[in-house]
């Protein structure tokens, strides 16, 4: 039998998509090429839903997205399961373990029992590996860790049916039939992700989602402070950090992950295009960290004039700006199949 390897990364999702293939014997499989084969890069506001009192926003695709789109561009087959019964979700869980499948699953952070407290709040898509259990408790590979940790079965249970926005129900998914994945095969599926990718930050109907939903928060956040007051337009933004800067990657580490995917991908389709492109997208990582940096000042106090809220519209028009002509030039590279 296999034995599974615990992997650090930078992303929830990434990070289980990339240890799982491994598994499976996909060894080139690293954290940046799941994510830019799956397009997890993205932006979205979406107006009138609230995520702990705060406006709804995303740097990154639908969760479970990164995982499903991967696999089908690699042709890999996977099994995804929902549960109404909790008593169900385990014994399917149990069986896979016995059998020595490792499976991701998707749990809410609220209960999670080895999270530092001040990172555990109302959040329902993290992900991570159940790859055992010994005596009571579930064996734990959750990527943004350094080691492996354990749950009783109560906790998992617990986080695998946490409640609210996004609620997993038991979300449990794996790789199944995994084949030999030839360069040929590899190629195409980045081709592909580059595609996708490009489409959702350009071309998405609407204002809300990609570039555009970036200069909507623009918009929003230059009224906040008369509009919500001082403390509340404070806590928006300090949201707005959190969502960044604190669960996985967020806006400025998911664009430095992306830049660190397009380096890739220019070696294996041998583009050098993509470097340039990659530089791109590491200056609007930078810039989306400057913007974490000012957005946290006001959340502390530190700063709190009209102006200081136009800065951090600002940055995000320019960052709009920047990942826009970025995804252009993308979507215009004429790959080589």
């Amino acid at each position: 039998m296999r034995e599974f390897v615990h992997n650090q990364s930078a992303h929830c999702e990434n990070g289980v998509t990339s240890s799982l293939l491994k598994f499976h014997g996909l060894e080139f499989m690293t954290e940046p090429l799941a994510f830019g084969i799956g397009s997890g890069l993205f932006y979205i506001q979406i107006p009138f839903l609230k995520v702990n009192n705060a406006p709804a926003i995303s740097f990154r695709t639908m969760p479970g997205a990164i995982f499903k789109r991967t696999c089908k561009s690699l042709g890999i087959k996977v099994v995804r399961k929902r549960f109404s019964s909790k008593e169900n979700a385990q014994q399917y869980l149990d069986e896979k373990i016995e059998a020595g499948i490792p499976v991701g699953c998707q749990v809410g952070v609220f209960h999670l029992s080895y999270f530092r407290v001040e990172y555990r709040f109302h959040f329902n898509a993290h992900n991570l590996i159940v790859y055992g259990k010994e005596k009571d408790r579930y064996l734990i590979s959750d990527p943004v860790m350094e080691t492996t940790t354990s749950l009783s079965a109560e906790e998992l249970q617990k986080v695998r049916f946490a409640q609210g926005p996004l609620a997993p129900r038991g979300h449990i998914y794996y790789p199944l039939n995994v084949p030999v994945i030839t360069k040929e095969v590899l190629q195409k599926a980045i081709i592909t992700g580059i595609r996708r990718n490009s489409r959702d930050m350009l071309y998405i109907p609407g204002g809300i989602a990609g570039v555009k939903g970036i200069n909507y928060t623009a918009n929003k956040i230059r009224t906040w402070r008369k509009k919500l007051g001082s403390r509340q337009a404070a806590l928006y933004l300090g949201h707005i950090v959190r969502m960044q800067e604190e669960i996985g990657t967020g806006g400025g580490g998911f664009r430095f992950l992306y830049a660190a995917f397009l380096e890739e991908a220019a070696g294996i389709l041998e583009n050098d295009q993509l470097l340039r492109v990659s530089e791109k997208i590491t200056r609007a990582g930078d810039l989306w960290r400057d913007s974490a940096l000012l957005m946290s000042g006001i959340y502390k106090n530190r700063l709190d004039s009209q102006k200081d809220y136009d800065n951090c519209a600002d940055l995000l028009n320019e960052i709009s700006a920047v990942e826009k002509d970025a995804f252009l030039e993308l979507s215009k590279i004429k790959f080589m199949r």
